[in-house]
């Protein structure tokens, strides 16, 4: 089994903020799946199910994101799973990616993101498949200073826009997903890990 986990906060008034986009995602491959998230078990609710040919665990930890750690190393332990570069996926948004598109490593640091900061804390590890779902939006000028989102955006409604371009993204990541299921997570990050030209994919600060 392969445990998939979305990161975001749990509440009614987080639930399409840019910061819930790996729940939405996740919410989207259990609907795919024909299933609903909504077992509670190892401090997330989640949901058993079939997808590209395997069973897996799909979660939404319910501590809120600078704690998910703790529900992704519980989900592990109780689904006996030992190994989480082989084992775990992991879905998160990204102000360093464009909205409208998405990014997957095998590894790498946590970037100001303190959901990442956090599993890779617990785990011990920074060697874990993830998912970027890019949330990032052009930047405005306001006075000399050039802002282009942080956490006051990432926690903000999505307004109807931008829920329409992420949209597809979350189609696309439940392609991913698969792909990195039956073919591997190289043969999904050559195809999904498109970059635009001129496109910066530095790591964020301050989430």
């Amino acid at each position: 089994m392969k445990l998939i986990v979305g990161l975001g906060n749990p509440g009614i008034e987080y639930q399409f903020t840019p910061h819930n986009a790996g729940f939405l995602a996740v919410d989207r491959i259990a609907e795919q799946c024909g299933v609903t998230v909504a077992n509670r078990r190892g401090r997330a609710l989640t949901a058993k199910a079939r997808l590209a040919g395997q069973d897996v665990l799909l979660a939404k930890p319910e501590t809120f994101m600078n704690l998910s750690g703790l529900s992704v190393a519980a989900l592990l332990q109780e689904l006996e799973l030992g190994k989480p570069a082989e084992d775990l996926i992991v879905l998160y948004d990204e102000l360093a990616i464009p909205l409208g598109q998405l990014r997957i490593r095998e590894r790498g640091s946590a970037g100001g993101h303190n959901g990442v900061k956090s599993i890779s804390g617990v785990l011990g590890t920074e060697e874990w498949i993830r998912i970027r779902i890019g949330v990032g939006k052009p930047p405005t000028v306001t006075g000399r200073e050039i802002k282009a989102g942080g956490t006051n955006y990432l926690l903000a409604p999505m307004r109807r826009m931008m829920l329409e371009e992420l949209d597809g993204v979350l189609d696309q990541a439940v392609r991913a997903v698969e792909t990195v299921l039956t073919h591997g997570v190289g043969k999904a990050m050559n195809e999904f890990n498109r970059r635009v030209s001129g496109e910066s994919d530095a790591d964020p600060k301050g989430k």
